[in-house]
Order: C-alpha cells, then structure tokens, then sequence
C-alpha cells in the first residue's frame, strides 16, 4: 500500500470515531472519566454508543487517543486509552481575535467558523459604535452560550484546544492586555480604502511558531477615530485587500490567509504523517 492510501484509511478510520475533550492530562497508566453532562447525553442517547466501542478523546496537553468505553453510568462514562494519535491540527501561532460587539446571530457565526479556521482565543468588546450593549447579566449568559458553541465547533474541526473567550465592557481595556502579544494587528478600513495591502502580508511573514498575535477588529460601524488613535501607538494598522469586509468576515479572512501563509505553503504528507482532518 502506498503511504498516500495508508494515511487514507488512517484518516478514514480516526474521523468515523467521535470527539471529546477532557480537561486533564492523559496517562496511559490510569483510566479517565468524562463527567460533562451534555458529552454523556451525547454519548448515550445521540450517538447511542455502548460499552466497548471506542471514541477519541483529546486531553489538556493536547494528547489525543483513540480510547475504549468501559462503563457508561449516568453521572460518568469511564473510559480506557487504546492507542495515541499523531495529530496536529493548531496553527504554528497563538492567535486572539479581538472584536466589537455585533448582532447575536453573526458573532455566534463568526466565532463558530474562526474557531474552526484556528482561533486560540476570542475577546468580545463593547466598542464606542457597538450597537449591541451587555451588562453584567447578560455577559455572563453570553459568555456561558459563546463558550458552548466554541467547545461543538472545536470538537467538529478536530482542534486539539478549546479557545477561551472573554468580555471587555470598554475598548480601552484592550491597552491593558496589548503588552502580552508578540504582534498586535488592527484591521483598519481606511487602509483598504487607500489600496494598502503590502503590509498585511509583510506582518504575516514575520510571525514565527508560538508567536501571540492579537488581531484587533471593530464592529458593523467600524473603529472610532478615537480608537484608532488610543490603538495606534501599540500596534500595526492593516487593511485585508482591496475590498470592504463585513465585521463578520474580516476575523475569517484574516485566519484564512494566516492559515496559508503558514501552514499550506509548507504542508507535508510525510514524515509525521501531518494531516488536516
């Protein structure tokens, strides 16, 4: 068989098994519990699994095995680790996306697919031209629904993390967090009016593995003049080609284009047998 047709059937074979995620290190030594309410709804009553089969779990140190089910109770499914996978699905950088506040329905979206398209990290922020406004209560439930969809998304896509987010009630909140980042990026419209495009591409090339780099968007109504120059002083203005994005899109052309830069322009079949799933 050829290596082509045997990461085939590998690929075949790893993605008819279901995901899930446990917040602990793996050991091959012990066995492990998955206690998260709607993994064990989905285990038994979507999936309608039983004892024996076998799923994947990824674990915290981003370790992912295929394991066995030993027992399926009501409050805990116990399960065995049978054999480790040599997967790599995260992008070479460390990548927030920090946006303004848009309707419900296409930030629910947009985290959906950035997660999927390698987000590390979301930091949701109450802008000056945000049109959705969030106090402490509606925060909290946001955040619980936001994560919620980030863990499904992560877990479709085969992430080996699930991306945290975040609130920030003001966007001068953001300069309290800008020194934590390697590169700090701001998608700026106006740029893109007035043709720049070279500089995009000239940061992307300089990001190296493990750097952070946060990537600042605003919301339908665009950075405030007094934004941008709060942020200008930290950070590099952008524009994203020579087109004007939606607040929805911006984030996913950005990771898109990361994505290939970094990843499809050296992508391998061979020796690590590196494949997105």
């Amino acid at each position: 068989m050829t290596t082509v047709g045997f990461v085939s059937l590998v690929r075949k074979w790893v993605t008819n098994l279901q995901r899930y995620f446990i917040n602990q290190n793996a050991d091959e030594s012990q066995r492990f519990f998955i206690t998260n309410k709607e993994d064990i709804h989905h285990i038994k009553n979507v999936m309608r699994q039983s004892e024996g089969q076998q799923i994947v779990t990824t674990f915290n140190d981003q370790n992912v095995y295929t394991c066995e089910i030993i027992h399926i109770g009501d409050q805990e499914i116990e399960i065995e680790l049978i054999e480790k996978q040599d997967i790599d699905t995260e992008l070479p950088q460390h990548i927030t996306i920090c946006s303004g506040l848009i309707k419900a329905d296409k930030y629910e979206w947009m985290i959906q697919k950035a997660t999927e398209l390698g987000a590390s990290e979301f930091i949701a922020v109450e802008m000056q031209r945000s049109i959705v406004k969030l106090n402490s209560t509606k925060a909290s439930k946001k955040l619980e629904r936001w994560q919620k969809i980030i863990k499904e998304a992560a877990e479709q896509s085969y992430r080996l993390t699930i991306p945290h987010i975040s609130y920030l009630s003001n966007s001068k909140s953001i300069c309290d967090i800008i020194n934590q980042y390697d590169y700090v990026l701001v998608a700026y419209e106006e740029e893109a009016k007035h043709g720049e495009i070279s500089h995009f591409k000239h940061m992307l090339k300089q990001f190296k593995p493990q750097d952070h780099v946060l990537l600042i968007f605003g919301p339908e109504g665009g950075l405030s003049d007094e934004e941008v120059s709060m942020l200008k002083p930290h950070s590099q203005l952008v524009g994203l080609g020579p087109r004007i994005l939606r607040a929805e899109t911006a984030p996913l052309y950005t990771l898109g284009a990361l994505s290939y830069e970094k990843e499809l322009m050296g992508w391998t079949i061979c020796p690590q047998l590196r494949f997105t799933l």
